[in-house]
């Protein structure tokens, strides 16, 4: 070879040395390696997170769920977790997170923690492996991700008055949708009861007056006066009829066009009674039930006892309920003197007879021996609600209550809500209600039902119309009446008007109704057919659950 080719080939070589032209795709390529495996990195990144979210978003719903099947049964350690893992791979979808699970244990762990006053707790922790695409090829083949959460229930014990309209348009369809909703309603308020104190309830039937069980006639809080007292003056004719004349076998001097009520042949208490034209054998002049014709507020009034009859034609003389007063009655006095024990436990509004006094009518003001406006005065009347049950967790009890309601009477919703306050508080009929454990929140909550506007009460109306008088008593203003009251109790009110006879909706339903802390609204519902009734229960019961069990 020669020279001058060496000299060549040399001079090539040390001309491509030199040269700085391919430099750039060098560079290009060896920083090609990190950029593609940071790239690589953030799209396993990304496919980790997501799954990680897909994770959580799961997780906490199979919590919740977990929570809601312990307060409804006792569940064992083991079925918790197994609830749990079956609930959380329902949910959990992400098809890049693969659930770590070995040797059979389970791919969540479950750990919970029974209340001790706060509530109680369950824990699920869960892990999974997202399998890396890129960052494998720098040694790193998968990446673990944990989620975890915590779900508390139970910690507020809920005491809850159920308010229920009885009166007489609630007839038919109406009262028979009221007892099936109430019923699923309670189902629902016992199964949310992880313990028996956590759930008490009372149950408040209401018309014109309650009922405060015929039992308590023996009760030192009941003001007998009205329910002892003659027909009111006027009713008895003192210058149409010469009383002197009337005795046995005499016409009655009584008549529902004259007095509002005819005689009886026996006191009108007695189930047997009859109506007569006559004066009986023995001589009682016994008063029938009042129609109200002459005072509406009379209406069904019942009046307990009759006058005795004394003397001889010309010169009879006549006492009402004689036995109270004579120190050795006849067979004859006894008979026209009904015991008090013949009361059928209907009580109407405290106060006096001419009017409210010191708002007892409106508030659960302890009742004073003494003070006869602050005693619940026994009334004697046809229309009478069923009896009331105190607050308490027999649910047995309740369901009874609930199928025993009958329909009978007019509208008073001021006497239904006061007595459903009373019945958390407890006094008169109701005992004090168990001491609440100051470990534990507690929310008392009053449900008031109703189908119509208030027509009567003690002392105003006539049983057909609408009374503002009435309304005025239960809210008259945001801050007077029975509803003020209650919320100044930090009491919740919820109210359902059912309105199947397209009248107005009742603005005072919605004005006494609680204002919901989160939406703003008023804790009022309108319905306008009889089923309604049940779905406004199932919203009620919805709500009351969450304050039960929540997150």
């Amino acid at each position: 070879m020669s020279i001058r080719m060496i000299s060549g080939r040399q001079t090539l070589l040390a001309r491509f040395a030199g040269h700085q032209g391919g430099n750039i795709a060098v560079m290009f390529g060896i920083a090609l390696v990190p950029i593609l495996g940071f790239v690589g990195a953030a799209v396993d990144y990304s496919r980790a997170t997501s799954a990680q979210a897909s994770m959580q978003t799961a997780l906490d719903s199979a919590a919740l769920m977990v929570s809601k099947d312990i307060g409804a049964s006792n569940l064992s350690a083991n079925e918790i977790t197994q609830r749990a893992n079956t609930y959380f791979k329902a949910l959990y979808t992400n098809n890049d997170g693969v659930l770590a699970s070995a040797d059979g244990v389970p791919a969540i762990t479950a750990v919970y923690t029974p209340s001790t006053g706060k509530g109680a707790t369950v824990k699920l922790d869960v892990a999974a492996t997202v399998a890396t695409n890129f960052m494998k090829m720098v040694g790193t083949p998968s990446m673990t991700i944990k989620s975890a959460s915590t779900t508390n229930w139970g910690s507020v014990r809920l005491r809850v008055a159920l308010v229920l309209d009885t009166t007489g348009s609630m007839e038919g369809s109406k009262i028979d949708a009221l007892k099936t909703a109430t019923t699923k309603l309670l189902a629902q308020l016992k199964t949310s009861a992880g313990k028996p104190e956590d759930v008490y309830v009372s149950i408040v039937p209401f018309s014109r007056y309650v009922n405060v069980n015929p039992a308590s006639y023996n009760a030192t809080w009941i003001d007998w006066s009205g329910w002892l007292a003659a027909p009111p003056k006027g009713t008895t004719p003192r210058n149409s009829v010469d009383w002197k004349t009337v005795g046995p076998g005499s016409t009655c001097p009584y008549s529902s066009n004259t007095h509002g009520f005819s005689c009886m042949d026996r006191p009108a208490t007695d189930k047997d009674a009859k109506s007569v034209t006559k004066i009986p054998a023995n001589g009682n002049i016994c008063p029938s039930n009042d129609d109200g014709s002459l005072d509406r507020l009379r209406y069904g009034r019942l009046y307990n006892g009759c006058y005795n009859t004394t003397g001889n034609s010309g010169s009879y003389k006549h006492m009402w309920r004689p036995a109270d007063s004579v120190s050795s009655p006849t067979a004859t006095d006894i008979a026209a003197t009904p015991a008090k024990s013949t009361w059928n436990g209907c009580v109407t509004e405290r106060g006096l007879s001419t009017g409210p006094s010191n708002d007892y009518d409106r508030k659960v003001t302890a009742p004073v021996a003494g003070t006869t406006a602050s005693l619940f005065p026994a009334e004697q009347n046809t229309a009478c609600s069923p009896v009331m049950l105190s607050l308490g967790n027999d649910w047995d009890a309740m369901n009874n209550t609930v199928n025993g309601l009958y329909p009978l009477g007019g509208t008073n919703q001021p006497i239904g809500l006061v007595w459903g306050w009373q019945s958390l508080t407890g006094g008169g009929p109701f005992p004090t209600p168990p001491v609440k454990d100051i470990n534990y929140e507690y929310q008392d909550i009053i449900v008031l039902m109703s189908d119509g506007l208030n027509t009567q009460n003690r002392w105003d109306g006539d049983g057909y119309t609408p009374e503002p008088d009435v309304d005025n008593r239960m809210y008259q203003s945001s801050s007077v009446g029975t509803c003020p009251n209650i919320w100044a109790e930090k009491i919740m009110i919820f109210t359902v008007h059912v309105n199947t006879d397209n009248s107005t909706e009742s603005a005072l339903l919605k004005n006494c109704a609680s204002t919901n802390k989160d939406t703003k609204v008023k804790e009022f519902q309108m319905v306008t057919t009889a089923n309604g009734i049940g779905v406004a229960f199932d919203k009620i019961a919805t709500q009351l659950t969450a304050l039960r069990i929540s997150k």
